[in-house]
């Protein structure tokens, strides 16, 4: 398992990407399916007000940080806007360390600023992915 400074390097190597020049539409061929559709649910349940729903997406680290479903989504709702409400998101590069992938999104919010999410994925002892966490920052990408 890579430590915390191995997993600085990477989230910081996936950072740079947000300079860099968005990737035609369409091309996320990188984006692991399972991935996709998990990130996909939880986006929705966000869409629905699913608190529960959400929460449910999340890998054990976020559930201790945020022991129930009311206060985790309250916490999105206030420090995650962009994500918990988006007018469109795209799914950019992804990277895969075998039991951990992180996935860029752009995010596009109700005022037409331009967001970079880079989500954290962990694989669980069964084998199944759950989200581990999310970084979001104000990107000078403009809405079209």
């Amino acid at each position: 398992m890579a430590g915390p400074f191995a997993r600085i390097l990477s989230v910081l190597a996936l950072m740079s990407l947000f300079s860099a020049a968005p990737a035609a539409a369409g091309d996320n061929s990188n984006v692991m399916p399972e991935v996709r559709a998990l990130i996909e649910r939880q986006l929705d349940a966000f869409a629905r007000d699913d608190a529960a729903g959400a929460y449910a997406l999340a890998a054990p680290r976020i559930k201790i940080m945020f022991p129930s479903a009311d206060f985790f989504i309250a916490m999105v709702r206030d420090k995650y806007a962009p994500v918990y409400r988006h007018r469109s998101v795209e799914f950019g590069a992804a990277h895969d360390d075998g039991d951990r992938v992180t996935q860029v999104l752009t995010l596009v919010d109700g005022d037409d600023q331009v967001w970079k999410a880079l989500y954290e994925l962990a694989r669980q002892p069964d084998g199944t992915w759950l989200i581990a966490g999310c970084v979001l920052i104000r990107s000078t990408d403009k809405a079209t």
